[in-house]
């Protein structure tokens, strides 16, 4: 079910503070992210070797994880370097270690081979950490449904109408054709609607004259990288050209991370380039986009409890779900490569 050479966002970086211990349970593999005294992020099985304790229960000691049940402390890369009452370590006194790596505000986390493991993988995502984007962090969500359901709510444009009749519907949404574009790793949907009325969520943050030219731009590379490219601008003002004047647009960073088969952890942020002071708009921004993920996931859960009901079910696919489906044979592609041994491609580059 998953693709374990990628890196997946294993929390928020502010989730775990020096000298704490944070559990997560990713990709089937109960995990513990901590933070050595020194600000250095680690992330172990929160399992010791000596007696299965959870190493959950212990401690960060300096730059080392402490076992809560009898000592023994563990360094990042796994190894035992101290055994009270007993000074000769066993060579098999370790625990499995992840790498780990800071960057736009999260902690990522590579669950596959390790000597795979190139932070140049790592998705870009540059309005995280410039100052011309105000952030409007999400909340984490843990959705009750899997990680591929939410990526096909994702690349779906055309659920909006339905699903967000308060925020981000518009019946002329499924007026407007929408392109797939795809490569080897990536999908890309885009959709515009020119000369439209802006939708409720875009009107308020910005009061447009008229009509508005309007875009809903999902790329995602493969598992679940996500980056959407959301907005508004006044009609006529050549936006589909990439003039973007007087208008709104969101770019927001969307990670999901498998827990379980059914079970995904959900990082996102909505990052904006217009009324940066604007404290209220931020958390405008925050509270509506919170609202419609709600809505996606009571809709998702949903989802989930009639596959795991009767998971024989046949599910019957449209011409709407052309990325969809693109992304499902990719990820089958990865994941039947990675258990035939194959590695991934050392220049591939993962951009937002």
């Amino acid at each position: 079910m998953f693709v374990r050479n990628t890196w997946y966002v294993a929390a928020w970086a502010d989730e775990v503070a020096r000298g704490s211990i944070l559990p997560r349970v990713l990709l089937d593999e109960a995990v513990i992210l901590y933070r050595t005294q020194s600000g250095t992020p680690g992330a172990l099985e929160d399992r010791c070797c000596h007696r299965a304790a959870p190493l959950s229960l212990g401690t960060v000691n300096g730059e080392l994880v402490e076992c809560g049940y009898h000592g023994l402390r563990f360094d990042q890369s796994g190894r035992c370097v101290h055994i009270p009452l007993q000074r000769e370590i066993p060579p098999k006194a370790r625990v499995k270690s992840y790498p780990i790596v800071e960057r736009w505000r999260f902690l990522w986390i590579w669950m596959g081979d390790p000597a795979l493991a190139d932070p140049g993988l790592i998705p870009e995502h540059y309005c995280m950490d410039r100052p011309e984007w105000d952030v409007s962090r999400g909340d984490l969500f843990h959705v009750k449904g899997n990680y591929q359901l939410v990526s096909d709510n994702f690349l779906d444009a055309s659920h909006v109408v339905y699903v967000h009749k308060s925020t981000l519907a518009q019946p002329e949404v499924v007026d407007f054709p929408i392109r797939m574009e795809r490569t080897d790793r990536s999908v890309s949907m885009t959709r515009w609607m020119i000369d439209v009325p802006p939708s409720p969520f875009h009107s308020s943050l910005r009061q447009f004259p008229g009509n508005v030219d309007r875009w809903q731009i999902a790329h995602v590379t493969a598992p679940s990288h996500f980056s959407l490219d959301l907005g508004s601008a006044p009609t006529g003002t050549g936006a589909p050209e990439g003039r973007r004047v007087n208008a709104v647009t969101i770019l927001s960073p969307n990670e999901i991370t498998p827990e379980t088969e059914s079970a995904c952890h959900v990082f996102y942020a909505h990052c904006r380039n217009f009324a940066l002071d604007d404290m209220a708009m931020r958390e405008k921004v925050r509270q509506d986009m919170l609202t419609a993920y709600r809505e996606d996931w009571t809709m998702i859960e949903a989802q989930q409890r009639k596959i795991d009901a009767d998971p024989e079910h046949p599910l019957l696919t449209l011409g709407q779900d052309s990325g969809v489906v693109a992304l499902r044979r990719i990820i089958q592609q990865m994941i039947a490569q990675e258990e035939a041994g194959d590695a991934v491609p050392r220049d591939q580059r993962i951009r937002a």
